[in-house]
């Protein structure tokens, strides 16, 4: 099997009905305000989850240099997106929360309160770590978690992405998944019951079992500075039979459409992936071909997870540092497990944080 590597957590896709109110939330709220891409074209090469039909969409991805992984902010442009027809509870099988680092979540909450009502209350997870809930301007859920680490001191108590909570059918053959392709092995919790920390989501005071899965060895890659360590938090209900996300809709629809993971090596993880029996559903670029993403370039493919929660790989052919001044950086030509330095994402962290119109 060749060499390939996955740096860490580059970002959760979230759709929306609205890209620019989204955005402006996920920057007044999150802080998330660092645009790395953004795009404005035709999806061709994601047939499989379009209806077999290339869509048009908005896109940016935003991270904030606080550490951690950023958001894909996404929404169609010519066909009306399509909410999920019911509210998702804890445990319906996809994606039903994003961990969002905070180093001091008590005087987040108190902050984040006076300006916007729909937080849950102070609670713990299972493991002592301090949390709330928050949920955006279309319901979407973010788990605040305690992360006191810190990429680049921007004064600011939260950071980008650090996990996702997902609904799971059989715990077992989930974390076999999520352990032995995504590198997610240790077990920080196992525990089953109810629990307080799932504050005012639908069907909170049913029976769950919850595995959170860490990893054993540090990761590695131009971007593993910015991104950090991440957990996967693996959810099953117990008391009824959980209903999936996206069943009917379309990959871009309002939710969480998507985990995406950074990596090198894309031909030897597709390999790999097959191997364990879960084959690239979407290669954006067959034959050696090279796929343009706006700002940047690289290489994008999917697999699903056991349950058909939809896992990106991006690989990174060139970044843009300073766009203006036409400074793109050539990935290619790095060493993949170097860690890009600071000063460069300082660069682009001048973008402006004011609201976009």
């Amino acid at each position: 099997m060749g060499k390939f590597n996955i740096t860490g957590i580059q970002q959760i896709g979230v759709g929306t009905v609205d890209f620019r109110k989204s955005w402006n939330w996920f920057i007044e709220m999150l802080g998330i305000d660092v645009k790395i891409l953004e795009d404005d074209t035709v999806a061709e090469r994601m047939l499989p989850y379009t209806g077999g039909v290339p869509q048009k969409r908005h896109a940016c991805i935003a991270v904030s240099l606080q550490g951690g992984g950023g958001f894909e902010i996404w929404q169609y442009s010519e066909r009306k997106p399509e909410p999920c027809p019911f509210e998702p509870a804890v445990g319906d099988l996809g994606i039903f929360a994003a961990k969002v680092k905070c180093r001091d979540v008590a005087r987040f909450h108190e902050e984040l309160t006076k300006k916007w009502t729909d937080c849950g209350k102070m609670a713990m997870l299972p493991d002592g770590t301090h949390t709330f809930l928050v949920r955006d301007l279309y319901g979407n859920c973010f788990q605040i978690v305690e992360d006191k680490s810190v990429f680049i001191n921007q004064n600011r108590l939260t950071g980008g992405i650090v996990g996702a909570v997902i609904g799971v059918t059989d715990m077992e053959r989930a974390v076999k998944f999520y352990s032995e392709v995504l590198g997610y092995d240790k077990v920080i919790y196992d525990t089953a019951g109810t629990f307080d920390d799932w504050g005012p989501m639908p069907l909170s005071y049913q029976q769950y079992r919850r595995i959170l899965l860490g990893c054993t060895t540090t990761r590695k890659g131009a971007f593993s500075g910015l991104f950090g360590t991440s957990t996967i938090e693996l959810v099953q209900a117990l008391d009824r039979t959980p209903r999936k996300i996206y069943e009917g809709r379309f990959w871009g629809d309002p939710g969480f459409i998507q985990i995406c993971f950074d990596v090198t090596g894309m031909k030897e993880l597709g390999n790999f992936c097959a191997s364990k029996g879960h084959p690239f559903t979407v290669d954006s670029c067959p034959g050696d071909t090279v796929f343009d993403m706006g700002d940047a370039s690289g290489h994008f493919t999917y697999i699903e997870d056991p349950d058909g929660t939809l896992i990106e790989f991006v690989e990174t052919h060139s970044i843009p540092v300073a766009k203006k001044l036409g400074w793109f950086i050539d990935m290619k030509k790095r060493n993949p497990e170097k860690p890009l330095p600071r000063f460069l994402f300082r660069m682009m962290g001048l973008v402006s944080r004011e609201k976009i119109n």
